[in-house]
C-alpha cells in the first residue's frame, strides 16, 4: 500500500476516531481514485493530482450514473485526504479548493407513523420466549434511544444505568453519551435480562446486551432482518429498516414539540444542521394535513 495512504488511514483510524465502516469506505473511495489517476493519467502518486484530474474523475463518474451522494463521499474523502497531505507537508497547494461537490436534493428522512409503531410495540407481535423478548428490545432501544445499527450492536452489559435508567452510548468517532430510556424499553430489559441469565447467556459487565440465538453477540446483518421482518408487519413504506427507527425518534420528538437541541443531543449529532433536517418531515407532514383538511386546499 502506498505509504501516504497508510499515513492517512491510521490518522483517520488514531486521530479522527473514524468507525471500522467509513474508514472502509475511504480505503475504496482512495483506491478507485488512485487506479484512475494510473490508468487514465500514468499519475502513480495521488497527491500530485491537480483539480483538473480530480475533476475529470469526478465527471468519469457522473458520467456512470453514479448516484450524487455517492459521488460527494468521494469528495469528501478528497477533501479530507488533501487536507491531511497539506498539513503533513507533503502538498503547497490544495486542489480541493477548486473542487465543487455536485448538488444534491435535500432528502426527507425516512419515518414509520407514530401510531403504526406504537401498535406494533405495544401489540402481541412478539412470542414469550427469550427470542421473542430479545427481538422486542432490539426496536425498544433503537426507537427508544434513536441508536444507530452500529451503537446497538456495540451495546455491553455495563453500558446500562438501572439506577438511573439510562444508557450509555458509544457513536461515530468514539463520542459517548447518556441518554435516558422511557419506562416501558427498562420492562423489556428486566424481562430478557432474566430470560437471557437462564438460557445460560454470558451476563459479565463487558459481555455484550443483546445476543443471537446461539448466545453469540449480534451482528448488524441480524439486526437489519429482525427489524425488516417486524416492521413488514406494520408498514408497506420501504422504511422498514433499522435507521428509520431512529428517524422515527426524531421526527416524533419534534411533532411533539421537543427542542431541536434536545433531539441534537439524544442522536449524538456533531452539529445541529445535521438535525434541522428532521423539521423538513415536520413541514411535509403538516402540508400534507393542510392539503386534507384546509377547505381551500
Amino acid at each position: 500500500m502506498d505509504a501516504p495512504f497508510e499515513l492517512f488511514y491510521n490518522y483517520l483510524r488514531h486521530e479522527r476516531r473514524f468507525s471500522p465502516h467509513t474508514l472502509k469506505s475511504y480505503e475504496v473511495d482512495l483506491g478507485q481514485f488512485a487506479a484512475y489517476l494510473l490508468q487514465t493519467y500514468e499519475l502513480a502518486d495521488p497527491a500530485q493530482a491537480t483539480h483538473h484530474l480530480i475533476r475529470s474523475w469526478l465527471i468519469s463518474l457522473v458520467q456512470r450514473n453514479l448516484d450524487p451522494r455517492s459521488v460527494n463521499r468521494k469528495v469528501a474523502c478528497l477533501r479530507t485526504y488533501f487536507r491531511f497531505l497539506l498539513r503533513e507537508g507533503r502538498i503547497e497547494v490544495n486542489p480541493m479548493q477548486k473542487v465543487v461537490a455536485p448538488k444534491v436534493a435535500k432528502k426527507i428522512p425516512e419515518f414509520i407513523p407514530e401510531d403504526a409503531l406504537t401498535k406494533l410495540l405495544d401489540g402481541t407481535a412478539f412470542d414469550d420466549t427469550f427470542e421473542g423478548w430479545r427481538d422486542r428490545a432490539i426496536l425498544e432501544l433503537l426507537y427508544g434511544a434513536g441508536m444507530r445499527r452500529a451503537e446497538l450492536v456495540g451495546l455491553r452489559q455495563h453500558d446500562l444505568n438501572p439506577h438511573q435508567r439510562t444508557v450509555r452510548i458509544l457513536g461515530k468517532g468514539q463520542k459517548e453519551r447518556i441518554v435516558p430510556l422511557p419506562t416501558g424499553v427498562w420492562a423489556t430489559l428486566d424481562k430478557y435480562l432474566d430470560l437471557k441469565r437462564a438460557a445460560g447467556a454470558d451476563t459479565s459487565p463487558a459481555a455484550p446486551l443483546l445476543v443471537t440465538d446461539k448466545l453469540d453477540g449480534l451482528y448488524p446483518e441480524f439486526v437489519y432482518r429482525a427489524v425488516r421482518r417486524y416492521l413488514r408487519l406494520t408498514t408497506t413504506a420501504p422504511a422498514a429498516h433499522p435507521h428509520a427507527l431512529r428517524h422515527s425518534l426524531a421526527t416524533h420528538l419534534l411533532n411533539r414539540g421537543a427542542d431541536l437541541n434536545a433531539i441534537k443531543e439524544i442522536l449524538g449529532h456533531s452539529s445541529l444542521a445535521a438535525t434541522q433536517v428532521y423539521t423538513h418531515a415536520g413541514i411535509e407532514r403538516l402540508k400534507s394535513v393542510f392539503d386534507k383538511a384546509h377547505p381551500k386546499a
